[in-house]
């Protein structure tokens, strides 16, 4: 009798484990497939033109001293929207919009250099895209001959860490809505208020004297015909 109640609970436990085994397997959720999401591109940048006078803008009735500019580029592909970056070459503020479309305008001081590119957005990534940078001068009232934009340094890279070595190459590029450039004027210095001329060149290169474990700055004074000037960002390097 006692064989036979055994016998008896162990089938009906392999019923009850058979029953709800197939109604988990009938249960179950199936998870959907997450859409891929794919990294913005960088856009292509239309107006104002690089390294050209920008004599487009509406001058603000309410201050003159300005006009409102439209910045156009070209749609990037798996793009949602667009960050806009201006800054102001003379102080070095920067200004900041965003756009759905591919302009935006935005009121800017006259008569005063600006360097500025775009960075493609995307709904569902951190990845984004940014464009080239390109310079210009916006329009301002009776300029004849405009400065020459800051140069930029080419090498050593700001903030790089180079071998260590006796001497080394700084190398720049600067450029002029004029196209009038004359002269450059290189100071350098391993102080973060570098006053040590290295003297006059008209070549877009000049060797220096390094030595290890210091670290260098230097910045360019572009000259143009009119003796017009304009004064480089701080470069700085790390020699090993």
């Amino acid at each position: 009798m006692k064989l036979l109640k055994h016998k008896y609970c162990i089938i009906l436990f392999n019923l009850l484990l058979i029953s709800c085994g197939g109604g988990s397997d009938n249960n179950t959720p199936i998870d959907p497939v997450a859409p891929v999401v794919l990294d913005p591109e960088a856009a292509s940048l239309i107006f104002p033109e690089n390294n050209t006078e920008c004599n487009e803008g509406v001058i603000n009735t309410d201050d003159e001293t300005k006009s409102t500019v439209t910045f156009t580029w070209s749609a990037s592909e798996n793009t949602d929207s667009y960050e806009i970056k201006i800054k102001n070459l003379e102080t070095g503020s920067i200004t900041t919009a965003t756009s759905n479309t591919t302009e935006k305008a935005l009121s800017i001081n006259r008569g005063t250099p600006y360097e500025w590119y775009v960075i493609s957005l995307a709904n569902g990534t951190s990845t984004s895209a940014t464009s080239d940078t390109w310079s210009f001068y916006n329009q301002g009232q009776g300029i004849e001959n405009y400065a020459p934009f800051p140069a930029s340094a080419i090498s050593p890279q700001r903030g790089s860490t180079i071998a260590n070595s006796t001497s080394t190459l700084l190398e720049w590029t600067a450029s002029d809505v004029d196209n009038d450039i004359v002269s450059y004027e290189i100071i350098f210095d391993t102080i973060e208020t570098p006053v040590n001329s290295l003297g006059i060149t008209i070549e877009n290169n000049i060797e220096v004297t390094i030595t290890t474990g210091t670290t260098f700055y230097w910045k360019v004074i572009t000259r143009d015909s009119f003796d017009n000037t304009s004064n480089s960002e701080l470069f700085e390097f790390r020699v090993e």
